[in-house]
């Protein structure tokens, strides 16, 4: 097992149960019924506390935060950055929430409007999250049974940029909340059927870097630990 995130658990449920995996018409297994996910990467911010450094870009434990959120997210499809204009590797999308700095719902929304048709599912996620995994990614998509599946706190604060939506769903939150432009993340989950998962281990997925001490921290436990990204 990786250690980085441990096992996680569905702490609290709100909604109508279903299994976690199903039977496609081809024999294959599918995560919480569907095939395919996109994933939105949140890359934009001030990032105010570290001098308006650009965030994403910071190298932890010899990759940026940005790749190591990208390798947690390799099957989905289309990955989405959303932020000022950077290089990407290859296949990935860039969208720009307007105008620019518009906050977190507007930079949701541009990512959006790049996912294509059939996609059922899509990723929310910060740039900064050097501990996340396709493990952890996978258990929130198993955990979707109605609108959201959100990693929780260890106080149960809900990490509202770890979590996997059903599309539609966001689409519609977002919408009813009109111009999007200083619209908080709290917002969008008023109303929203969501299921939270804790995650036991240490450090876990939600894990976001605001701060130089935190980079470093994140840093010296990947080097100690040797943890290869997206596993």
């Amino acid at each position: 097992m990786n250690p980085c995130n441990g096992t996680f658990a569905t702490a609290a449920r709100s909604g109508r149960d279903e299994s976690q995996t199903r039977s496609r018409s081809d024999g294959r297994r599918t995560v919480a019924g569907v095939t395919g996910y996109a994933a939105v990467l949140l890359a934009g911010g001030s990032a105010r506390r570290m001098g308006g450094v650009d965030k994403p870009a910071l190298r932890v434990a010899g990759q940026s935060l940005l790749d190591r959120v990208l390798g947690a997210v390799p099957d989905a499809a289309p990955r989405i950055v959303v932020g000022p204009p950077r290089r990407v590797p290859a296949g990935v999308l860039i969208a720009q929430e307007h105008p620019p700095g518009a906050g977190p719902a507007a930079a949701i929304a541009a990512g959006l409007r790049l996912v294509p048709p059939g996609v059922s599912h899509v990723a929310v996620l910060a740039a900064d999250l050097p501990f996340l995994t396709a493990a952890a990614v996978a258990a929130l998509r198993a955990a979707v049974t109605a609108d959201a599946a959100v990693f929780t706190d260890r106080d149960g604060r809900r990490q509202f940029l770890c979590a996997v939506w059903r599309l539609e769903p966001l689409r519609r939150r977002l919408a009813a909340l009109g111009p999007l432009t200083g619209v908080s993340l709290r917002q969008v989950y008023t109303d929203a059927t969501v299921a939270e998962l804790a995650a036991s281990g240490d450090p876990p997925p939600w894990y976001d870097c605001d701060t130089g001490a935190d980079i470093i921290r994140a840093g010296a436990w990947l080097r100690d630990h040797q943890t290869p990204t997206g596993t």
